[in-house]
C-alpha cells in the first residue's frame, strides 16, 4: 500500500511517501511528480521516512524525471530513507543521480543551496 501526501511549504513541495511503492501503485507517484512539475514547482522534497519498500517500477519513476529536473532547473531531494531502501538506490547508482539526504534539515539546506 502506498499513501502519498503532498503539501506546499514556503516555495517548495513536499511529497510524503508511506508504505510501499511497487508496480501496482507507482503510477500514483508518477502522477504526483508530474503534477508538481506542471504546477511549476522548482523545489521538490520527497519524504521517504515512512517508505518501507520500493520496487524497480518505483525507482523507474524517479529515474524517468532526472532529465526533466535538470532541464527545468528543478531542485529535487529525497530524504529519510531507511537503510534497506537507501541501499537499493545505492546499488543501482541512483544516489549519484538523485540527491539523497539523511533528514529533513539536511534536505532543506540542500534544497536552498546554490
Amino acid at each position: 500500500m502506498l499513501e502519498i501526501n503532498k503539501t506546499t511549504d514556503q516555495d517548495h513541495i513536499v511529497i510524503r511517501l508511506k508504505g510501499e511503492v511497487d508496480a501496482s501503485n507507482s503510477v500514483e507517484l508518477d502522477v504526483t511528480i508530474q503534477n508538481a512539475i506542471h504546477d511549476n514547482a522548482k523545489k521538490i522534497l520527497v519524504d521517504g521516512s515512512s517508505l518501507e519498500y520500493i520496487s524497480s517500477a518505483g525507482l523507474g519513476v524517479f529515474m524517468s524525471y532526472i532529465e526533466d529536473f535538470q532541464e527545468g532547473g528543478i531542485r529535487f531531494v529525497i530524504y529519510g530513507l531507511n537503510d534497506k531502501v537507501h541501499n537499493v538506490f545505492h546499488i543501482l547508482g541512483l544516489d549519484q543521480l538523485i540527491e539523497i539526504k539523511e533528514n529533513q534539515n539536511e534536505a532543506l539546506k540542500a534544497l536552498y543551496e546554490a
